[in-house]
């Protein structure tokens, strides 16, 4: 993302104009945009002109229009983000007050304007703008038959590539049909990295599943490689890391990105951070419940305490419609920054942030325990009676 001008007052109202660079930055674009924000882009309309003879006739105009934002739609898999907003600036081919639809795409500037900047949305605009933060991994989930290959970027996991072969069973003095398949099997995944990694971009590429299935696959596509002097495969074989899962589903990928020859290799990477500290929350949970909270309640009654060490938020909980509810959990953030806590926000659309979500998207590893809220309301209930 380039940061192309910035312009905030003292209250925090203002405008910012960006322009996305990548598909990666189209979704910082979509937690940026808010309902009621207005956003100023180039956009296409149909107009309809009538001539001198009274023949109507429609061209296909590119204007600029400035829309206050009523609806943001996303689509994650290819990175398009439509904005649907009335026209609030005066327009030679669009009245004032009209619905248009605006379509955001990599390289096309755009300016946005809020009423408040809060912490969170001026973060995530210095996260976009910063290309340490785009230290990309890629990963290959498989089993016998059924592999996804996956692209972790530091705001989430995109599938690439699902593939499928169904795989006979080994049969008592016959396993060449076994074999056959499974070399085709092998071939396809093998076809599928090559199209959808980019080896100059990633740093990593882990290869985890069950049982063998990760060594035969490997031996495989290098041997394969050798035979058709694949260079491509050859000069970024040490970027391989070979590591277990469950299966070769994708929820597996969380496996794999929390074992530790994994984290080593990418600890400079937000996605492997983000796991590490969800492993930490559960572990806490198991062995200390009172050092691990969830749900915004008992997360806040901790904050008051000046208790949380480490505090898990999801990116959904920021795109919140109701603005004290959005405010709530931004206050919530600089509250534990100030008491100089950690705040790791986790995306949605990683495998991590999806786990988070099912905790209510708010969560905290504590310095010290605190006594549970439920223990609290129970006294005091008892008090009364």
């Amino acid at each position: 993302m380039k940061l192309v001008r910035k312009d905030l007052e003292k209250d925090n109202a203002g405008q910012v104009t960006l322009i996305p660079e990548e598909p990666e930055d189209m979704w910082h674009t979509y937690n940026l945009l808010q309902v009621g924000d207005s956003l100023r882009a180039s956009t296409i309309r149909k107009v309809q002109t009538e001539s001198a003879t009274g023949s109507v006739g429609s061209n296909r105009i590119r204007t600029t229009l400035t829309l206050c934002v009523e609806a943001i739609d996303f689509d994650s898999q290819a990175c398009q983000l439509r904005v649907k907003g009335t026209n609030i600036q005066e327009n030679e081919y669009v009245k004032m007050g009209a619905y248009h639809t605006i379509e955001l795409e990599p390289n096309r500037q755009f300016t946005l304007a809020k009423k408040q900047w809060d912490s969170v949305v001026l973060e995530r605009i210095e996260q976009a703008c910063d290309p340490a933060w785009s230290a990309d991994v890629a990963a290959v989930v498989m089993q016998e038959g059924l592999a996804h290959v996956c692209l972790v970027t530091p705001s989430m996991t995109l599938t690439r590539a699902k593939v499928e072969v169904n795989i006979p069973r080994k049969r008592k003095g016959n396993c060449s049909q076994h074999d056959r398949a499974l070399e085709r099997f092998y071939e396809q995944v093998a076809q599928a990295i090559q199209r959808h990694i980019n080896f100059e971009v990633v740093k990593c590429v882990l290869v985890a599943s069950p049982g063998f299935v990760r060594e035969q696959f490997c031996d495989y596509m290098f041997q394969q490689a050798v035979k058709t002097d694949n260079k491509l495969l050859l000069e970024n074989r040490s970027k391989f890391l070979q590591v277990h899962s469950s299966s070769g589903h994708k929820y597996a990928l969380k496996e794999a990105l929390c074992d530790p020859a994994v984290t080593s290799r990418l600890s400079d990477t937000k996605a492997a951070g983000e796991v590490k500290a969800l492993d930490d929350f559960y572990k806490m949970l198991q062995h200390e419940p009172d050092r691990a909270f969830y749900g915004l309640k008992h997360v806040e009654k901790a904050n008051e305490a000046m208790a949380i060490d480490t505090l898990l938020i999801s990116d959904e909980l920021f795109r919140h419609q109701d603005v004290a509810t959005r405010a709530r959990y931004v206050k919530l953030v600089d509250s534990v920054r100030e008491n100089m806590g950690t705040v790791r926000i986790f995306s949605s659309l990683h495998v991590s942030g999806e786990q988070l979500g099912k905790l209510t998207g708010v969560a905290a590893i504590l310095r010290f325990p605190v006594a549970e809220l439920s223990d609290q309301e129970d006294d005091s209930s008892s008090e009364e009676d």
